[in-house]
């Protein structure tokens, strides 16, 4: 198992290299970009503050997933 953040970071760039399905590329990419903060300040809308609002209320009461939880559901969603 990697112990530090470049060890990981050379992992995942091989494991990266060596996968051929799209599917999963696309969703490895989708996750990596929702994880990524640019430099800049992003600003939000009314909207966006009353759902991020909801959803800390809504984990605040305990509906959450765990990450093996979530990593099932994944799995599943990417053979359906």
């Amino acid at each position: 198992m990697a112990t530090d953040s470049k060890e990981l970071k050379s992992l995942l760039h091989q494991s990266i290299e060596n996968i051929d399905d799209e599917k999963l590329l696309r969703l490895a990419k989708s996750i990596l970009e929702r994880k990524y903060t640019p430099a800049e300040n992003i600003g939000l809308n009314e909207f966006q503050k009353q759902r991020i609002d909801k959803a800390k209320a809504s984990i605040a009461r305990g509906n959450s997933l765990t990450n093996e939880k979530a990593d099932e559901l994944v799995a599943k969603w990417l053979n359906e």
